[in-house]
């Protein structure tokens, strides 16, 4: 339902002061905050009205009003505006994301330590979905006489690697054409295609030199199972204990479903694009009830990819928090668009 626009000013007003103050606030005050050139009477007429359609509550009989899970919904909905963030803290996100640009999944790990660290919350990002993934590039490093190691980069930005050890000696040469003809065989395959039958019927096209590939197929197989799973790095968790507003019982419900991975992932992965923000019972989670999850997602290329959120009290600073992890996410995207030359 659609407030009206003095409603809408009082609702924004009420919920303002309370995620700044904790307080409730009366109507006397809420004349001052709005501007509006109406009585105390009519702001009292208008609060009592927000009540009773369940925006607001009033915790006693002679307070004044803070706002409901329907009334944060509401404001997030329709009031919250976008706030630039200080060019100091964006100078912060991108030196602390740079320090693992060197790998996608370390520069999600950076995007959920710099987020938990500016936010006091706990922040989550999640590697992207293996669904359509492919084979993007593998590549082999020496690392001895008789061992090697398979890296395999996936198109959805996924690296994962895998050491294996051979009975012949390693030499740049055979690297270079264990490097040819595997690109060949495997860039551009689906992940989920990949498997033993598969890797039968390509070491059999690879005639003599097939002799010395059963120990590289292996592991590139075992790379490509491990690239199928979802990575989901939590950084902050701890921060909940010690969030003012927050009880303990609220940290401890959020912490043990931060515990179960294949919850959190389907969670914040049901958000396909833009920001959402997902309010108390909303989650479909008993352990979130009284928690806020504020979730985005970020891109390579011009795909969709994996997600990013921020887990926390309902009481917070939402047009802050957005700004903060719109930017996070957007700045881990270019960075492994640029990895990845996407």
């Amino acid at each position: 339902m659609e407030l009206q626009d003095r409603k809408q000013k009082i609702l924004r007003a009420v919920v303002e002061n309370y995620i700044q103050s904790g307080e409730a606030i009366g109507s006397k005050a809420l004349i001052e905050q709005t501007g509006l050139s109406v009585s105390s009477a009519t702001i009292r007429n208008e609060l009592a009205n927000l009540v009773r359609d369940g925006y607001l509550l009033q915790p006693h009989t002679s307070a004044g009003r803070i706002p409901t899970h329907k009334g944060y919904r509401y404001y997030i909905d329709h009031l919250v505006e976008s706030q630039p963030l200080d060019s100091r803290v964006k100078e912060y996100i991108e030196d602390v994301i740079l320090s693992g640009a060197d790998a996608p999944e370390k520069i999600l790990q950076k995007t959920a330590e710099v987020l938990s660290n500016l936010s006091g919350m706990a922040a989550v990002t999640t590697t992207p979905s293996t669904e359509n993934a492919r084979v993007h590039k593998i590549r082999f490093v020496i690392t001895g006489r008789h061992t090697c190691m398979a890296v395999l980069i996936t198109s959805n930005g996924i690296i994962k690697s895998r050491l294996f050890r051979v009975d012949f000696v390693v030499t740049p040469e055979l690297v270079a054409l264990f490097d040819k003809v595997l690109n060949d065989a495997f860039v551009a395959v689906p992940l989920k295609d990949i498997d033993r039958a598969f890797l039968q019927s390509v070491g059999a096209s690879f005639g003599e030199l097939s002799l010395f590939m059963p120990d590289v197929l292996l592991a590139i197989l075992d790379s490509v199972k491990q690239a199928m799973q979802t990575t989901i790095n939590v950084s902050g968790a701890t921060n909940l204990l010690f969030l003012q507003g927050f009880d303990m019982n609220s940290a401890r419900d959020v912490l043990k479903f931060l515990s179960d991975s294949e919850n959190v992932s389907s969670l914040i992965n049901t958000n396909t694009k833009g920001t959402k923000v997902i309010i108390g019972k909303e989650s479909g989670y008993y352990e979130l009830f009284d928690s806020a999850v504020i979730t985005t997602r970020y891109t390579i290329g011009s795909r969709s990819a994996g997600a990013v959120a921020l887990i926390g009290p309902i009481r917070a600073d939402y047009k802050k928090l957005i700004s903060m992890i719109e930017y996070a996410s957007g700045f881990a995207s270019k960075l492994i668009g640029e990895l990845l030359e996407v």
